[in-house]
């Protein structure tokens, strides 16, 4: 919960957020930080128990909806029907159970967390602090006030989270895996399969009678989910373009006269000079070569005869020059004339040698000859300056609560609006188009705002431009009529009766190869033409090389039983695979202590994690944990029928 605190409150959007998490402390998140859980009974109905701590179904569906709330930040379009089913219901239940299990279990323990150790977790989170970014008492105080919140409240639920981290951190920091643990895993890794696939494509199904507008009606409302457009926005916009701003932003003749005046130093006429010099430690020796310079010979030559290197120092004005050696020789070498030969001379590298070899004027300007770089300059300050201001006055506007259209208004801006736009900036009308980067970045804005919110500024550019955003219609995730997209309705359908026949053929063929058929025999009894079987050999080690990248039948046939055939459905609905493995060879690894030592590193990275799920088993099955069923499916069936936040 803490680290979670500190992360959305360091934005702008933050804020509110955070008023809202407080306002319901008790909520999951992806950080698996601590969940509020409150002694007893609650809600309609106790969803989970652990001894005699509770967490009631209204608790629970809070839980549920905070975290849906806090992922849909990062991605906008998810539904809460998808939430719960990829899991998220019971991901939440489970940290629910585990983290009321570990403070049990620390309690029974006799385990506990000082005050000053609370103390100090609530004087670290940003929501609690001043202007100072130190803790202070005054902001706590009304927070917790505005929010209906307790002192006590909040500490229980930092202690439980503290103690919850004691408990969990020792088992979650290992990373040793003995040789022995090793081993059967390295030898799995060695493991040969063999086996046969067969594929039953849908295209070698017949397409069959034409369905009636009734079928293709009933088809469509059942797969109502499947054409959904996700939710769109209109997003209401007004720009502010750096160029725009700087082609208003010139100096005036005044301005860069004055600008000259001031920096008479910079375009007075000046000289520029170069050097070859050589450094030595020892001063003795430096006199010497420098006796030899001044004689006549070359300063390249006394420096070889002394085993060392002349470095040129190429031209430049007097501020390059104590840049490239020190003050002391540049102010040497330009109080001396070219060919003249100075030194030794003292520098923290030693004493130099130096030769000034070339002395070049610099011709001043005149103001005319320097306004257009004065103009240059001063038109890129002012552009910058007056884009800042503008940036300022609307920011201001914002902060006291003004509209998109008062802020637009007093801005003197152009207000535009978009067409109804997906999360991704994407109009689900012109789906072929691409979208602009521009209006991508607003579209962001735009959802991660809520109707009624004040309006936000955008940056659309490295230069400075920036965008005022707003919200306007919003259009809730739901299907077109089906008259827009019949044609696609019904090649669906089409498909979807094809897939049903080849999972038909598919299944009496592997009840056939199971029952004792060959393979070939039973695809030929099938009665349609298909394509060649693929035979396939490999070990897991040559899968694991592949990383992610498995084809759905090589990976079922890693998972079966020999002289077994199973079916599978092909991506993208195109079909059913039926795969037989024919046998298994078994891996030994005891004599490869390479892979043994790379299957501990690779095990040593999960381990940790594996043990804390161990762990936290075992302290659920220590602490008495009941989960009431009939609540948590009627919840979790109320859950997927939700609509979007926000509708």
């Amino acid at each position: 919960m803490l680290s979670f605190f500190r992360r959305i409150t360091k934005s702008k959007l933050g804020i509110p957020i955070t008023l809202g998490i407080l306002a319901v402390i008790a909520l999951a998140f992806a950080a698996g930080d601590i969940n509020n859980v409150r002694n007893g009974p609650t809600g309609t109905g106790s969803a989970v128990t652990v001894g005699n701590a509770a967490v009631g179904e209204a608790d629970l569906r809070q839980r549920v909806r905070t975290a849906y709330d806090n992922i849909r930040q990062q991605n906008p379009t998810l539904t809460m029907e998808a939430f719960v089913a990829q899991g998220g219901f019971e991901t939440i239940v489970d940290r629910v159970v585990n983290d009321l299990a570990l403070q049990k279990f620390a309690e029974k323990i006799g385990m506990a967390a000082s005050k000053r150790a609370v103390d100090g977790e609530i004087a670290s989170i940003p929501a609690f602090q001043g202007f100072d970014g130190k803790f202070s008492q005054a902001a706590y105080d009304n927070l917790l006030k505005q929010q209906g919140l307790t002192d006590k409240g909040i500490r229980e639920d930092i202690e439980r989270g503290m103690l919850s981290r004691q408990l969990i951190a020792p088992t979650a920091g290992a990373t040793q895996v003995p040789s022995q643990l090793a081993l059967p895993y390295a030898s799995l890794l060695l493991e040969r399969r063999q086996g046969t696939v067969a594929y039953i494509p849908v295209s070698a199904m017949s397409t069959g009678a034409a369905p009636t507008d009734a079928e293709l009606q009933t088809y469509y409302t059942r797969q109502r989910a499947r054409y959904t457009i996700p939710e769109r926005r209109v997003v209401r916009y007004a720009l502010v373009k750096a160029a725009d701003v700087a082609a208003n932003a010139k100096p005036t003749a005044a301005e860069i006269a004055q600008a000259y005046n001031q920096n008479r130093a910079r375009f007075a006429a000046s000289e520029k000079r170069s050097l070859m010099q050589v450094v030595l430690a020892d001063q003795a020796a430096a006199n010497a070569l420098a006796v030899k310079v001044k004689n006549g010979e070359s300063i390249a030559a006394a420096a070889r005869a002394a085993g060392l290197e002349a470095s040129t120092v190429p031209a430049g004005d007097k501020a390059a020059i104590t840049t490239a050696t020190s003050a002391t020789i540049a102010n040497a070498v330009f109080g001396a004339s070219q060919g003249a030969v100075l030194g030794p001379l003292r520098s923290p590298l030693g004493w130099h040698v130096v030769r000034v070899e070339s002395v070049q004027p610099v011709p001043g300007k005149s103001l005319a000859e320097a306004t257009p770089e004065l103009t240059a300059e001063l038109g890129k300050v002012k552009a910058q300056e007056a884009l800042a201001a503008i940036h300022d006055k609307l920011d201001d506007a914002i902060g006291g609560n003004a509209t998109f259209d008062e802020v637009v208004a007093d801005g003197k801006l152009a207000a535009q609006a978009t067409r109804p736009l997906t999360a991704a900036g994407v109009d689900p009308s012109t789906p072929t188009a691409q979208p602009d980067p521009v209006m991508q970045r607003l579209a962001q804005a735009a959802f991660a705002a809520e109707p009624g919110d004040s309006p936000q500024l955008v940056p659309t550019d490295a230069d400075g431009s920036f965008a005022v955003v707003g919200i306007g219609n919003v259009v809730a995730a739901a299907p077109p009529p089906l008259a827009q997209i019949k044609e696609k309705v019904l090649r669906d359908f089409v498909i979807d009766r094809n897939l049903r026949a080849a999972r038909a053929l598919a299944s009496a063929a592997v009840a056939k190869i199971n029952g004792g058929t060959p393979l070939t025999a039973a695809l030929q009894g099938t009665g349609v033409k298909l394509p060649p079987v693929q035979q396939l050999n490999a070990t897991r080690a040559e899968l694991a090389r592949q990383g992610g990248q498995l084809p759905p039948p090589v990976a079922l046939m890693f998972s079966m039983a020999a002289k077994r055939a199973k079916m599978l459905e092909a991506p993208n609905r195109g079909g059913y695979f039926i795969v037989y493995l024919d046998g298994i060879q078994s891996g030994n690894a005891a004599n490869n202590p390479p892979l043994i030592a790379s299957t501990r590193q690779g095990l040593g990275g999960v381990i940790g994690r594996e043990l804390s799920e161990q762990f936290a088993g075992s302290v659920r099955k220590a602490v008495d944990v009941k989960r009431n069923d009939a609540v948590l499916s009627r919840l979790r069936s109320d859950l997927a029928g939700a609509a979007p936040a926000g509708n």
